[in-house]
C-alpha cells in the first residue's frame, strides 16, 4: 500500500519507515531536512500551511496517512505555545478533513499526557483527559479535531522509547548515553508510564492498519513502571553501573516549566482485544532493544544523516 508518513524524521516515523520500507511502498516528510540514506522517499514541506497539506495528499495519493508529525518537547511547547497548537492542534485537523473527502485511512498519532495522573489506576479511553501543559493540550485538540472530521480515522494515544539518528530523542537513550559514559543522571520515582520499544510499537501500529481499526485506542506497553525504575532496568539488561541513577521526585526539581502528570498508565485491553495479543512486557521490550544495540542498530540510524 502507499504510505504518506508525516514525521519521518521523528524516533517514531524514521522506525516505522525503516521498518516497512521493503514491504510497502512509503513516503516520509520532514520539515527541514530530507535524509538521503533512508530505503523510503522523502519530501521536505512546511505543514503548518493549510494549502502544503493539501497539495502533498494530491501529489502523493496515499492510501494511508500516518500522522507522526508534532512538537513533542514539553519545554519547548511552553516557550511556543502557538507554533504548538498549529502543529499538534490545527495541522490534524486539516489532515483529517482532506482525508475524509478522500476517502483516505488517516492514523493519528496522539500521546498519554492528555490526563492529568490523579487517577488512581490505568486509564482507558473512556476517561475524560484534562491536559496539564501546552503539549498535552494541543495534542488533546488534534485528536479530538480527528475523531469530530473522519468517523473512520484511527488515533492513537502512545508512550514509547528506542533509537534515534540523534541518539538524544527517547528516555532510553538518554540514561543508555549517560550510563555507557559513567555519568550520573536522576530518575522520577514518583511518575509512572508504560512505554513501548518503539520497534514493537510499529509493528502493532501496522496490524491496526491492516485490521481497519478506527476511533480511539491505548497503545503501550502492557506493564508499568516508575522512570527511575526504567532507568535501573536500562542498566541491568546493558550489564552498567545501576548506582549512577539516583532517585527524586518532580518536586525536587526546579529546571522544568511545563507540569507533568505522574500516573501516565494506559489501559491496553481495548487494543489487545482488537488484535488478539497482549502488548510486550517491560523485559520483552528492553530485551528486543538490547538485541538491536548490539546488531549496531542504533549505530545504523546516525548515519543516515
Amino acid at each position: 500500500m502507499r504510505i504518506l508518513l508525516t514525521g519521518a524524521s521523528g524516533l517514531l516515523g524514521l522506525n516505522f519507515g525503516l521498518r516497512f520500507a521493503s514491504e510497502q511502498q512509503i513516503t516520509g516528510v520532514v520539515y527541514s531536512h530530507a535524509f538521503t540514506q533512508t530505503p523510503f522517499s522523502m519530501i521536505v514541506t512546511d505543514l503548518s500551511q493549510e494549502r502544503n497539506v493539501d497539495k502533498l495528499i494530491e501529489n502523493s495519493k496515499p492510501d494511508v496517512v500516518i500522522n507522526c508529525a508534532a512538537i513533542a518537547n514539553l519545554e519547548e511547547c511552553e516557550k511556543k505555545p502557538q507554533e504548538a497548537h498549529m502543529l499538534n492542534g490545527e495541522f490534524p485537523g486539516w489532515l483529517a478533513e482532506k482525508c475524509d473527502n478522500l476517502s483516505i485511512k488517516l492514523v493519528h498519532i496522539s500521546t498519554d499526557a492528555v490526563f492529568d495522573g490523579k487517577k488512581k489506576g490505568k486509564y482507558n479511553e473512556t476517561d475524560i483527559p484534562k491536559p496539564m501543559s501546552v503539549y498535552a493540550q494541543s495534542k488533546l485538540a488534534g485528536e479530538q479535531a480527528v475523531r469530530q472530521i473522519d468517523q473512520d480515522a484511527l488515533v492513537l494515544r502512545v508512550n514509547f522509547y528506542g533509537f534515534s539518528f540523534s541518539g538524544r530523542r527517547s528516555l532510553a537513550e538518554f540514561f543508555l548515553r549517560n550510563l555507557e559514559n559513567g555519568a550520573p543522571v536522576k530518575g522520577f520515582t514518583d511518575v509512572f508510564f508504560c512505554p513501548l520499544y518503539v520497534i514493537d510499537m510499529v509493528e502493532y501500529l501496522m496490524q491496526a492498519v491492516e485490521k481497519q481499526l478506527r476511533g480511539l485506542y491505548h497503545l503501550c506497553s502492557v506493564e508499568s513502571l516508575s522512570k527511575y525504575d526504567f532507568g535501573l532496568h536500562i542498566a541491568r539488561v546493558f550489564n552498567l553501573d545501576a548506582n549512577l541513577i539516583s532517585p527524586i521526585t518532580v518536586s525536587d526539581v526546579d529546571f522544568i516549566q511545563a507540569p507533568r502528570s505522574k500516573n501516565l498508565v494506559l489501559d491496553t485491553g481495548k487494543i489487545e482485544q482488537a488484535l488478539g495479543r497482549a502488548t510486550p512486557s517491560q523485559a520483552e521490550g528492553l530485551a528486543r532493544f538490547h538485541h538491536d544495540f548490539q546488531d549496531g542498530y542504533a549505530m545504523r540510524l546516525q548515519t543516515l544523516v
